[in-house]
């Protein structure tokens, strides 16, 4: 059996869990609560409002978009 790795915004995923402490859930649920925003004012809620990094921040904002449409 052969296992795929995770590719894509979700391979950011464990390191996110781990560096901030909170599940990628919840990061997801905030992502919503401030929608219609746009993706970069997202990203920048992330970053200036949590200290999240730009990379982190836009993986977890673009696999949200994503799977909410």
């Amino acid at each position: 059996m052969t296992t795929e790795p995770i590719k894509g915004p979700a391979s950011y995923f464990p390191s996110i869990e781990k560096k901030y402490g909170r599940p990628i859930t919840e990061w997801q649920d905030l992502v919503r609560r401030h929608l219609p925003a746009r993706h970069m004012e997202l990203v920048a809620m992330l970053k200036n409002d949590h200290g999240m990094g730009h990379g982190h921040a836009n993986a977890i904002v673009a696999h949200t978009l994503v799977a909410d449409k």
